[in-house]
């Protein structure tokens, strides 16, 4: 039985796709269902800091393309992600930053940040600074999806649609960044990236 977009505020945007959401009303509900996952992903990949700006940037730039959205190709979730990403892209030497800082710095106590919280879960105990330098060694298309999986909580078709892929090539690009991850940790599957992504 498929949920209604109402019942899933993540993923469900044809409610506000029906109305023009060039309106300020509409935007501004595009704005308050979506800017927390794109703050957590942006801020998992370049630091708290950066991510306040980095995500108002996303919606900025959605605003100003709106009219380049066509609600017939797809949600509006995966073409934030998408705006995103590109936006982090523009900043790879930031991120670079960030994982190398992740990497030299200690772990201590419970994380509390969002971005502490992922990659928590995505190093299953293996040393965060072997991680996060695993991370940054990935080629920057395969580290993209990985961390829209990851951090973003994307299907592979939201993946798909984000990066302008194929679902395959998200699949492959997402195999080959965990084989890599676990052969960088010794065999550890950092991940914890189950089929159930594959929604």
């Amino acid at each position: 039985m498929s949920r209604t977009p109402a019942a899933d505020p993540l993923r469900g945007d044809a409610v506000v796709s029906e109305a023009p959401w060039y309106e300020p009303e509409q935007f501004a509900e595009i704005f308050h269902r979506h800017f927390p996952d794109v703050h957590r992903y942006v801020a998992g990949r370049l630091g708290a800091d950066a991510a306040d700006d980095i995500a108002a940037e996303t919606f900025l730039t959605a605003y100003r393309r709106r009219d380049r959205y066509d609600p017939a190709r797809g949600a509006l979730r995966p073409w934030l992600f998408g705006i995103a990403t590109n936006l982090v892209g523009m900043h790879r030497r930031g991120e670079a930053r960030y994982l190398r800082t992740l990497a030299k710095a200690p772990v201590s106590g419970p994380q509390s940040g969002p971005e502490e919280r992922v990659l928590a879960q995505v190093s299953a105990g293996v040393v965060r600074g072997r991680l996060a330098e695993a991370i940054r060694a990935l080629p920057p298309g395969d580290r993209d999806v990985l961390l829209l999986v990851a951090l973003g909580d994307c299907t592979y078709p939201e993946v798909a649609e984000a990066l302008g892929l194929k679902p395959g090539t998200v699949a492959s690009r997402l195999n080959r960044a965990r084989r890599k991850l676990r052969d960088a940790l010794g065999g550890a599957d950092p991940t914890l990236i189950t089929e159930e992504s594959e929604r």
